[in-house]
């Protein structure tokens, strides 16, 4: 995708998801890093990537996807990404659980298939 110079997004709930996991304690199944380095990671993505705002329109995307799609519990947040990627006609997203994104208008990539070049 970079090498295409197709934009690449990303969404404040991604970050707030990244940063759960990144100071998450090892034991926790997280990956124990402190306040600082997960500021750093994230002052990474800052540089290199865009962020997609949050609006008026999002929200009522979400609530026409989560009512339209039946969806339930904690894949409120998967719909929270997808109404985000439809008000700013984003039509691609990189994740690893694909399968969850199935019920929506939009390609799902495995980040191995990016890397690897194909799309499968």
């Amino acid at each position: 995708m970079i090498a295409t110079g197709e934009p690449i997004y990303f969404t404040w709930q991604s970050i707030a998801e990244l940063w759960n996991v990144a100071t998450r304690p090892l034991i926790n199944n997280g990956l124990g890093f402190s306040i600082s380095r997960t500021q750093s990671e994230v002052g990474k993505i800052e540089q290199v990537l865009t962020l997609l705002p949050e609006s008026p329109a999002a929200y009522a995307e979400w609530m026409r996807l989560v009512v339209r799609h039946n969806v339930r519990g904690s894949k409120v947040h998967d719909t929270k990404l997808v109404a985000a990627m439809n008000v700013h006609r984003v039509r691609r997203l990189l994740a690893f659980n694909t399968a969850d994104f199935a019920r929506y208008e939009i390609e799902a990539l495995d980040p191995k298939s990016v890397v690897s070049g194909s799309t499968e």
